[in-house]
Parts: structure tokens; C-alpha cells; sequence
């Protein structure tokens, strides 16, 4: 049976664990939050996939069916009205994503990771971090030709400036899709009706 856990976040996600054990606020807005502890432990969830893949859409069914917390750098940025292409912005916003999806996995909850993880070697040390602290770790990959990247995103008109055919063709080119072999070292997904989202995800 699940168990209820309750936290003070300071704005953003400043974490103060429970029984007054303080985790350094630098923030100075608390927010005070209830919070479900998995019942089948911590469990990492990270969500792989080049833009329009669908990431956002499995990610938020994945967060609202299992009570996880789900970190998106777009979401921040947006929230924060910068820039989505600054990648030292984006970077150090992940890295403080990370940093408070370990604090939370070390509590026993669920965390969704959804950057897009393009390399393996990032989704290596993703892996590798979760399962220090005691983690399951599940990887969904979502895809879908170029062609129909190239609708989703120019669809949804979320980028500006806008996606053209050229960026993501080099995307393509960058992009380390998980092998068979690679797919093997996580674990099974808890939530397995929702797989028919990667192979048909809506734009997102």
C-alpha cells in the first residue's frame, strides 16, 4: 500500500525531507506539498526520443498513472522565458533536474526524466546514478520517420525559430538510438498498456 510522504519544497523544488532533516535551502518562497511514495520502491523513468517523438505525452500519462514527478527542461525554461536553444542554460538546468530526481529516488519515489537523452552515454549515467541509490530504471523510446518529426513539430509551432528540414536532418544524424543490447540493462515498464503510445505518440 502506497504510503503518503509529506515535503517542503522551496521554489523551484528546494527539497526539505522529512523529520526536519534539511537539505541546505537556498530558496526562500516554501511551498509545502504531499507526495505518494511508490509502493514498489524508487524507479527512474527516462524518456528517449528526438522533438514530436511523443515524449511529452507518454511522460505526462506515465506521471499522472504512477504519482511521479516529472522533470522537463522545456517546461523550466518556458516557465523561466528563456531561450529554448541555449544549451549552457539548458544544461544547467538539467544538471539541477538531476540533482533533485536523486533527492527524490533517495526518498522512494518515482521520477520521470524527460530530456530527449540523445546519447548513450547519458542514458548510461542516468541509469547508472538511479541504480546507486537503489532505483529501478525504465527507458521508453519513441520514434518516428523524419517526415513525420517534421509535421508534428511544425504542427504544434512550439520552436522559434521554427524547425526546418536541414536541423533535423543533422538531429538524425546526431541522435544514438538505443540498441536491443542497450534496452536489456533496464527495467520492465510498471505500466505496460501504455506501449502503444511509442510506436503511435501524439505530437509532443
Amino acid at each position: 500500500m502506497a504510503k503518503s510522504v509529506r515535503f517542503a519544497f522551496y521554489s523551484p523544488f528546494r527539497i526539505v525531507r522529512p523529520e526536519a532533516e534539511i537539505v541546505k535551502p537556498s530558496y526562500s518562497s516554501a511551498i509545502i506539498c504531499f507526495m505518494e511514495r511508490s509502493g514498489t520502491g524508487p524507479r527512474l523513468i527516462i524518456v528517449c526520443g528526438l522533438p514530436g517523438s511523443g515524449k511529452t505525452t507518454l511522460a505526462k500519462m506515465l506521471e499522472s498513472r504512477l504519482h511521479a514527478v516529472r522533470f522537463s527542461p522545456d517546461d523550466w525554461m518556458d516557465a523561466l522565458s528563456l531561450n529554448i536553444w541555449d544549451e549552457e542554460r539548458r544544461g544547467k538546468i538539467e544538471a539541477l533536474q538531476w540533482k533533485f530526481g536523486q533527492e527524490l529516488l533517495a526518498l522512494g519515489l518515482t521520477v520521470i526524466i524527460e530530456w530527449g537523452t540523445w546519447g548513450r552515454s547519458e542514458r548510461n549515467t542516468l541509469r547508472l546514478g538511479a541504480r546507486a541509490l537503489g532505483a529501478a530504471v525504465e527507458l521508453h523510446y519513441l520514434s518516428a520517420s523524419a517526415e513525420v518529426l517534421f509535421d508534428r513539430i511544425q504542427r504544434r509551432g512550439m520552436e522559434n525559430p521554427p524547425v526546418d528540414r536541414d536541423a533535423l536532418s543533422r538531429w538524425f544524424e546526431m541522435f544514438q538510438a538505443p540498441t536491443h543490447e542497450e534496452m536489456a540493462l533496464f527495467d520492465k515498464p510498471l505500466v505496460a498498456d501504455l506501449a502503444w503510445v511509442e510506436t503511435d505518440p501524439s505530437p509532443g
